[in-house]
């Protein structure tokens, strides 16, 4: 992942950028949130590339991905082909891609690459049983996570049964260290056996670390896919997995297994290491390395509701019941009264002292140290009893 650049975009179709996590030969990828805060990868087409061609191609690509679903496919989010900075939007998957992991850590183990074959097999099912083709499946386009692998960039997919295609006759579209013969020959007739080829050269850089066939220029290495007498290099391949691959990687389409097949004896090369494909599948997760996902920075905090207004103190005076106390008051000599009000009988000396409580009207008023007065009937009914019990009998 790398910081945005500043000629990059900072919003896109809704989505917040984050960060670059990647670039392909149609446009840049990057990591974008949702208002609501779902993360995804968000592919921009390059200006550069920006022609009817690659429109038409781009939305094929979105058109692809609306019917495709499954586990081990990257879903679909959103995309808007029509507009003047087309883009799409699948599901972030935070792990990396087969190649990365492979360069930096090594081959997989026969059980772990066993499993891998197995569930990419379920996952081009999926993209096979909605009509399409990969044509591009390679290790930069399986990302590898903790749930289990996933298949992205759907931007060479094709209608099954299109009898056209976006390319002429020799063209040669998709990668070509995972490209069966007839796609190097640029043929149009394609079918599933070509995601089976590619599939068998992925599986052969998972356990060893290298293609079916390499050399200096795409052009040499072409040249050796399409000729039958050129056998691919399987050095380093378990001899467990050399009779499958072998299958998968057959010059002819016809010859080339289906994936059921595929699953049933990569389940059984599993099963031969002691293990269930649950098993093998959690062996190769565990293999996934955590990754911090960026985030959008925080918003700096504003000030709370109400900040910098004075705080309401509630008074306990009831404005009606002081102004019947200061009548009260007026009617009664100074003196008069505060004894048996404030006292209890049988006390000796001056009363309390008395504290001076400001009134709403900013004047002061008499009370006692708790800031609070009686009501008026409170007091007369204080001033009764007191009455009543220093002149009682007992």
């Amino acid at each position: 992942m790398e910081p945005l650049r500043d000629e990059d975009p900072r919003e896109i179709g809704g989505f917040s950028l984050v960060c670059r996590i990647g670039a392909g030969g149609m446009g840049q990828v990057f990591l974008g949130e949702s208002a609501a805060g779902h993360q995804a990868a968000v592919k921009v087409i390059k200006p550069s590339v920006l022609d009817e061609d690659t429109r038409a191609r781009f939305l094929s690509e979105v058109d692809s991905l609306r019917t495709v679903y499954g586990p081990f496919v990257a879903a679909f989010v959103g995309a808007d082909a029509g507009a003047d900075q087309p883009w799409l939007a699948v599901e972030y998957v935070p792990g990396p891609d087969l190649r990365t992991f492979v360069t930096e850590h090594g081959p997989l183990p026969l059980a772990e690459t066993a499993s891998l074959g197995a569930l990419l097999s379920e996952g081009l099912g999926t993209v096979h049983d909605a009509g399409l083709l990969h044509r591009d499946l390679k290790p930069q386009n399986i990302l590898l996570s903790r749930y289990g692998p996933k298949v992205i960039d759907f931007g060479l997919a094709v209608l099954a049964e299109r009898r056209t295609t976006l390319t002429a006759t020799g063209f040669v579209v998709g990668s070509v260290l995972c490209m069966p013969p007839e796609q190097a020959r640029g043929e149009h007739r394609l079918d599933r056996s070509v995601d089976v080829y590619a599939l068998g050269a992925v599986l052969l850089f998972a356990s060893t670390g290298h293609y079916p066939y390499e050399g200096p220029t795409w052009q040499s290495v072409a040249l050796k896919i399409e000729d039958p007498e050129t056998p691919p290099d399987l050095t380093g391949l378990p001899p467990e997995l050399g009779p499958l691959i072998t299958d998968m990687l057959a010059p002819d389409p016809g010859a080339r297994p289906a994936l059921p097949e595929i699953i049933e004896c990569l389940v059984r090369v599993i099963r031969g290491q002691g293990l269930t494909a649950f098993q093998a599948k959690r062996r190769l997760t565990d293999l996934t390395p955590e990754i911090v996902v960026p985030q959008l920075p925080a918003p700096v905090p504003g000030p709370a509701p109400g900040a910098g207004v004075p705080a309401y103190t509630p008074a306990a005076v009831d404005p009606a019941a002081e102004e019947d106390d200061e009548q009260a008051d007026a009617a009664v000599p100074a003196g008069e009264g505060q004894h048996a009000a404030d006292d209890e009988p049988g006390s000796a000396g001056p009363a309390a002292p008395r504290e001076i409580v400001p009134r709403q009207d900013g004047k002061p008023r008499s009370g006692r140290t708790t800031g609070v007065r009686l009501t008026a009937p409170l007091r007369i009914a204080e001033r009764i009893r007191a009455v009543y019990a220093r002149e009682a009998r007992f």
